[in-house]
């Protein structure tokens, strides 16, 4: 026997070999859902196969994923993406999805198969397990989100965490604390918190003697001096170490005094005009006994630090001014007709609506109010003291209004923000407990700061080219507040932040270096939440500055204003009647409206003339007599607006409007495809990108010399070209020839989007919506609901 050896196989397969790992075909592997985290950041609970719903009801546009609940944020994972074109800021801190604890109003649990529904607070029981929940933002956002195939004791647990995490019981269980204290333990070097040599803030804190100092300089106020009685808070709890005061004020009278004010508040110096008028602010007086004489004391002072020996005029904002209560009443109000209350229902009567909010009302008493005492300040060129029971609430608003109107340094960004941090977090506004971060009283809680931007945002949009800085900024300056990492907005004051942050050291055993400190980062450091990118969104395109830029025979130069001896009379624009200042001021009538028509002065309004000329005899003769503050805003108003000079705004109801990018922005119905003001800033901002890159190239052109051959533009350009220098704008201009055109994500909301953030009943098909969307004309509820979209 013998065996035969196999024949070796000569057959070649040009064809992949065959998949035999059948499930692994079949099922792809899938990335796991996480959520990113934040150092110290915790996952507290989760549940799988949630739906967050975009629609009213089960809607294909539904998104699938896990939702979180961290010892920060509420956190929505999905790999699945809308299909519609969206653009929305990106935050570092936050993503898409995410919601943080601080910005949560109320959580609502609803179990649909028994038709309960149950607002969870802080450790309370959950008798149902829920079918849906529905997260109340403080930010204006309803998010809901579905548990159909999630685990009932998975969706019950993660609700209850987010009802109790979202209510923290001391100021250190908010997350900013947790961060930094990791950050330092971790010895983390990325610059988001932690440890840190002390002043490396670019916008002045006011927490040093200097700022305080610049700040005197830079108004000429010579007879203010920085005071340091209070160093180790030892005077006031709720005022800072530095503070301004007259320079005829002892230190020792100072303390004598203290004890008369409430809460040991004394007299402090707000700002200069150049006059040598002064705006101050004082609490009231609690000692009867010493009323009169210290009134009298103060106010000569004040008088003494006049350069002219001017008059001292008292205003008291308590008796003149809606308390905190009505204005967060108000919101509540607002908040009702702009996000919850159904379209469908409100829209025939949505704006009587929101006038009997009275949010608007509000913002034209502070507006007027603002107003008056500019004219005592500028017109009488006597000071001002703004008095208020504590000094620290409503005084905020009302001294910053004054300052923004008067003096142009803080309609820049730089100077807005430091604005915000003298007037408010270091005059010991009570951010905490406004901002109600701790949720203990409501009845401590009110809007004000954001009533001030909202009165801020009125004055931008009569005077767009005066301010540097854009709706957007104001928009993530009040979000900012929700986001509970930064000190601007954490506490009652610096003593409060002071003693917080000790207690934390203590209780963490952490130990400083000489010249260290363990510090929260102030809002104004933007890089911790947004990209440069996406910080160019704060710039305005048409801005005018102190000096702009021309191009004159090949030279670039500045165009500077002549200076005038004082402000007033460098501005001028509608008569009084048209701005509101004769209802205002004395509840009549105002006898015309800024439309376009003409009165008895002969003068037309500078802007949106539309109407044509009416004879004066149709308007009715005033019979009360012009105020002193009416003629000073007719001469005000007779002549064109100085973008650098002040500003005094209209107040009748039609100059003022509902801050549409803030209050509407998450409403689906209210959001303009490919419309709205930012389709305007669009063109403008490439227009300005366009004029900044032909400056640009002048400012660094040099003609060939003879005999030289041109260089080659390192861009590929053509030769001699230089590089463009980086442009502030946003949105930049395409080829000179070839405009790019309107980007798809652009819309009312933007930079915004309302496409997951707001789902309610009766969301689709109603009347606004269909007309937003393409409708020609106004129908009934009934006709347009039978038509096909």
């Amino acid at each position: 026997m013998f065996t035969v050896r196999p024949l070796k196989p000569t057959f070649k397969s040009y064809l992949p070999p065959l998949q035999t790992d059948v499930k692994k075909s079949l099922h792809p592997p899938v990335k796991k859902l996480e959520a990113t985290l934040l150092p110290g950041e915790i996952v507290v609970n989760e549940v799988n196969f949630v739906r967050k719903c975009i629609g009213a009801e089960k809607s294909h546009d539904d998104l699938w994923g896990k939702l979180i609940c961290t010892n920060f944020k509420v956190s929505f994972v999905t790999h699945e993406a809308l299909a519609q074109p969206r653009f929305q800021v990106s935050n570092r801190l936050l993503g898409e999805h995410d919601i943080p604890l601080a910005c949560v109003d109320q959580v609502v649990t609803v179990n649909d198969a028994k038709g309960k529904k149950k607002v969870l607070g802080s450790n309370q029981k959950l008798k149902f397990n829920p079918s849906e929940l529905i997260l109340y933002c403080k930010d204006f956002r309803i998010v809901r989100f579905s548990f159909d195939e999630a685990g009932p004791e998975g969706a019950k647990k993660v609700c209850l965490a987010i009802a109790h995490y979202s209510r923290p019981a001391d100021p250190q269980l908010l997350f900013g604390f947790e961060l930094i204290g990791t950050r330092y333990l971790g010895s983390s070097e990325d610059g988001l918190n932690g440890a840190r040599p002390a002043g490396g803030s670019q916008t002045p804190l006011f927490a040093c003697s200097s700022d305080w100092d610049r700040e005197i300089k830079r108004t000429g106020a010579a007879e203010w001096r920085v005071c340091s009685v209070n160093q180790g808070y030892g005077v006031s709890p709720s005022l800072p170490e530095f503070f301004v005061v007259p320079a005829s004020l002892a230190d020792q009278d100072l303390r004598q005094y203290a004890e008369a004010f409430s809460g040991q508040r004394l007299p402090v110096w707000c700002w200069n005009h150049p006059n040598g008028s002064a705006l101050t602010r004082m609490a009231a007086i609690t000692d009867p006994l010493q009323q009169k004489r210290l009134d009298q004391r103060i106010c000569n002072a004040i008088i003494k630090s006049h350069p002219q020996r001017g008059d001292v005029h008292k205003a008291d904002l308590d008796k003149n001014l809606p308390s905190i209560q009505q204005v967060n009443n108000s919101l509540v109000r607002l908040r009702h007709i702009c996000v919850i209350d159904p379209f469908e229902e409100t829209e025939e009567k949505w704006l009587s609506s929101v006038e009997n909010s009275q949010w608007l009302d509000y913002v034209r008493t502070f507006l007027k109010h603002s107003c008056d005492v500019v004219y005592i300040l500028e017109g009488l060129n006597a000071s001002v003291i703004l008095q208020e029971e504590e000094g620290r609430d409503l005084s905020c608003v009302v001294s910053s209004l004054v300052q923004i109107m008067v003096d142009p340094h803080f309609r820049s960004l730089s100077g807005f923000q430091s604005l915000v941090q003298k007037e408010w977090v270091m005059a010991g506004h009570r951010f905490l407990d406004r901002c109600n971060h701790l949720k203990k009283s409501d009845k401590e809680e009110s809007p004000l700061f954001l009533l001030f931007l909202d009165c801020v945002w009125q004055l931008m949009n009569q005077y767009p080219s005066a301010f540097e800085f854009t709706e957007t900024y104001l928009a993530l300056l009040s979000d900012s507040m929700w986001v509970p990492v930064f000190s601007t907005f954490l506490f009652n004051g610096p003593k409060h932040h002071a003693d917080t942050m000790h207690d934390f050291l203590e209780d963490k055993k952490i130990t400083l270096g000489e010249g260290e400190e363990l510090c929260l980062p102030p809002v104004w450091d933007w890089s911790q939440q947004l990209s440069i990118t996406d910080q160019a969104l704060f710039n305005n395109p048409i801005y005018v500055g102190k000096a702009a830029p021309y191009a004159h025979n090949g030279a670039v130069k500045s165009f500077r204003r002549t200076k005038h001896k004082t402000w007033s009379s460098t501005l001028r624009g509608a008569p009084p009647s048209q701005t509101g200042w004769s209802s205002t001021l004395r509840g009549t009538p105002p006898a015309l409206a800024r439309n376009g028509l003409q009165g008895s002065q002969g003068t037309l309004p500078r802007r949106n003339s539309l109407a044509a000329q009416l004879k004066s005899d149709l308007f009715p003769v005033r019979d009360v007599p012009e105020s002193p503050s009416e003629r000073f805003a007719r001469d005000w108003f007779s002549g064109p607006a100085d973008p650098q000079g002040l500003l005094l705004p209209q107040l009748l109801p039609s100059h003022l409007a509902l801050w549409r990018l803030y209050f509407l922005r998450w409403v689906p119905e209210a959001v303009i495809p490919r419309g709205g003001p930012v389709t305007a800033v669009h063109a403008v901002s490439q227009l300005a990108h366009e004029i900044e890159t032909l400056q640009s190239q002048l400012r660094r052109y040099k003609g060939p010399t003879p005999g030289s051959t041109p260089r080659a533009s390192p861009a590929g350009g053509p030769p001699g070209t230089p590089h463009a220098e980086p442009s502030r704008m946003f949105f930049k201009a395409g080829s000179l020839y070839e405009p790019s055109p309107p980007p798809e994500f652009l819309s009312s909301s933007f930079p915004f989007t309302p496409v997951g953030n707001l789902c309610r009943p009766n969301l689709r098909g109603t009347p606004i919506s269909k007309l937003l969307n393409g409708a020609k004309t106004w129908l009934s509820t009934e006709t347009l609901a039978g038509e096909t979209a």
